[in-house]
C-alpha cells in the first residue's frame, strides 16, 4: 500500500478530484497549506504599497491506495494539475505499513 501526497495549486483541486474519481479512488484528504519552492514567493501591490508574499497558498491532497493503483493515481494527479508554469507542485509517495478502519476494525487493503 502507498500513501500519495501531492501539493498543487488550489484552482486545480476540482480537476484532480475528478481525475481520481475517474480511476476509482474512493477517498482523499485535502488540506489548505502555504509554502514556496523555486518561485520564492512574489511581490504584490496593495493600495499603492508594495509587499512581499513569501508563502503562496497551495492545497495538499493525501490518498491511500493499493500498490497496483499507485502509478495510475500519480499519473492522474500529474496530468490534472499540470499548467506548465512554475509552482505546479509535487507528488510524494510513501510506503504505507498498516491501515486500520476504526469503525469495523478491518486492516490492510480491506480498510482502504
Amino acid at each position: 500500500m502507498k500513501m500519495i501526497a501531492a501539493v498543487i495549486k488550489p484552482f486545480k483541486l476540482d480537476e484532480v478530484r475528478e481525475a481520481l474519481s475517474g480511476i476509482g479512488v474512493q477517498g482523499i484528504t485535502v488540506t489548505e497549506v502555504k509554502g514556496f519552492g523555486r518561485q520564492k514567493g512574489h511581490t504584490e501591490l496593495y493600495r499603492g504599497a508594495e509587499y512581499v508574499v513569501d508563502f503562496l497558498p497551495k492545497v495538499k491532497i493525501e490518498v491511500a491506495v493499493s500498490d497496483e493503483l499507485s502509478d495510475q493515481v500519480i499519473e492522474a494527479i500529474e496530468g490534472a494539475s499540470r499548467t506548465g508554469k512554475i509552482g505546479d507542485g509535487k507528488v510524494f509517495v510513501f510506503d504505507l505499513e498498516q491501515v486500520v478502519r476504526i469503525r469495523t476494525g478491518e486492516t490492510g487493503k480491506e480498510a482502504l
